[in-house]
Parts: C-alpha cells; sequence; structure tokens
C-alpha cells in the first residue's frame, strides 16, 4: 500500500516537473521571438531644430532666420567639394538655381569639376560671418577657403561672396553669388574661375 502510494506520488511530481520545464521552454522561445522583433523593429528618433525660432515660409516674403539658414546651407554645399564627389556636388547645387541662372550656373560648375577631376585637390570652406537682407534677398558670407593637397592644406585665404536670390511662389532659388573684391581688386567678372579662392569668381 505504502509502496504504491509513494509510485503514484512519485508520477505525480514527475509529471508536474516535466510540465514546468515545457512551460520554461515555451517562456524562453517567446522571449527569443520578442527580442528578435524588437531588434529588427524600425525606430523613430525626433530631431529637434537646430534653430531657436520656429521658422516659416509666407507669401509675403522671406524671413531672416529662414534666408540665413539657406545661405549658409549654400556657402557649405557650393565651397566644400573633393574630386570623390563632384557629380552629387553640382548635382546638388543646381537644385537650388533659378531657372534664369541654371544654364549658365551649369557650365561654370562643369569647367570646376573638369579641372578638379582626377587630382587629389580639395576645398573647404569654415564660416567667420554670415549677413543678410531679406528685403533685397541677398545675403553674404565671410570666411576661410582651404586648400588641400592630400593631406597638406597649402593655402587657407580669407573670402567673402554674396548670394542673390529670387522668391516666387513660396520658393526661394539662387540668382547669382560671387566673391567680393577687396579692396584695391577689380571687381568680380563674368564666371571663368576653377577655383572657390579666387576673387574672380562670378555667376550672375
Amino acid at each position: 500500500m505504502d509502496v504504491g502510494y509513494s509510485q503514484a506520488q512519485a508520477q505525480k511530481i514527475l509529471k508536474q516537473r516535466n510540465m514546468l520545464a515545457m512551460a520554461a521552454a515555451g517562456f524562453g522561445a517567446v522571449a527569443l521571438i520578442a527580442g528578435v522583433g524588437a531588434a529588427s523593429r524600425d525606430r523613430e528618433v525626433i530631431l529637434q531644430p537646430v534653430h531657436g525660432n520656429v521658422l516659416a515660409i509666407s507669401s509675403e516674403g522671406v524671413s531672416r532666420e529662414y534666408l540665413e539658414l539657406v545661405t549658409r546651407d549654400a556657402a557649405i554645399m557650393m565651397f566644400n567639394r573633393n574630386p570623390a564627389s563632384l557629380e552629387y556636388w553640382m548635382e546638388a547645387v543646381l537644385k537650388i538655381v533659378h531657372p534664369s541662372a541654371y544654364g549658365q550656373m551649369k557650365g561654370e560648375l562643369i569647367k570646376m569639376a573638369s579641372d578638379q577631376r582626377g587630382s587629389s585637390v580639395a576645398y573647404f570652406f569654415t564660416i567667420e560671418r554670415l549677413t543678410v537682407d531679406p528685403d533685397t534677398l541677398t545675403s553674404e558670407v565671410s570666411g576661410v577657403v582651404h586648400t588641400m593637397v592630400g593631406r597638406q592644406e597649402v593655402s587657407a585665404l580669407h573670402r567673402t561672396f554674396r548670394f542673390g536670390w529670387s522668391y516666387t511662389g513660396l520658393e526661394l532659388r539662387l540668382l547669382e553669388f560671387g566673391a567680393v573684391a577687396k579692396e584695391g581688386e577689380p571687381a568680380a567678372g563674368a564666371a571663368t574661375a576653377a577655383h572657390p579662392d579666387s576673387s574672380e569668381l562670378k555667376v550672375r
């Protein structure tokens, strides 16, 4: 009698242990699937605007803050280039150009890209000062144009560039840009220069 009872209890305990093991394995599988799903799920990050003020586009005109941001981005884009990204650089610049200046601008960019392609010369621009005038749709950027040959900097020239814009249909487009001549230098003429550190660079 005692032997039969003990065997029944042992069978009951064994059955309970097997059920617990199966349940643990099931929970482990669920956790593994959940972990894989979480790792592969798309994540969304909310980015805060880099400008402290609220930006708005209005048919009444361009705000000072918006013109400043566009000018800054245009200057960085136009005066930073290297032989490995010339095609992207040219396409990006032409996207902001007004249709009336598109042909001349594209011709000058092609010349600049042709002169730089296959070389080890690269340019980058560090902004020191930026002023805008929303009433006249003009802006100026001052800074240093650095010329690199390989890893070595061969020149660092201070330049000021002036931008002229068109604002139509809530769209801001580049009409002209050029280097502002220093005192004693001749005024910039037609766009013929291949380098952004030249005071003769002018597209109008």
